[in-house]
């Protein structure tokens, strides 16, 4: 596929459940742009349940995060939780591994824009132990 080459609108409602594997349940995501490329950005929405939370993962090139609803968490390797809220922006630096999900009374929905290298954007590694 790869990054439009022109202006280009993405219509909501082309959301899939997220691959198995990646989360302690899956999740909507909604790929808003597609890049292929080293390089090119990818970008999507995401709603993940309450208390749904993704697997530790890393990002070749980095990632942005941005929270739209709800209450979310972030964690970074040998860090604390965070509270994400609406608004909030976090980014998670090249290689650092990190979750983030959502709070345990609400859906929580988020945007994230990370780049592609070499044919990939994200390295899923294991299961977050509950937290406590």
């Amino acid at each position: 596929m790869g990054n439009p080459r022109r202006m280009t609108i993405h219509r909501p409602g082309n959301a899939v459940r997220s691959p198995d594997g990646s989360a302690t349940a899956s999740f909507w995501v909604e790929m808003l742009l597609e890049g292929a490329a080293d390089g090119e950005n990818t970008a999507m929405r995401a709603t993940l349940d309450a208390g749904t939370t993704p697997h530790w993962h890393t990002h070749p090139r980095g990632q942005l995060v941005y929270s739209l609803s709800a209450k979310g968490l972030a964690l970074r390797a040998g860090g604390v939780v965070e509270e994400l809220r609406p608004g909030d922006a976090v980014w998670f630096a090249v290689g650092e591994k990190h979750w983030h999900g959502a709070g345990g009374d609400r859906p929580f929905s988020y945007l994230s824009i990370q780049t592609n290298e070499a044919g990939r954007f994200v390295d899923w590694h294991e299961p977050v132990e509950a937290l406590s």
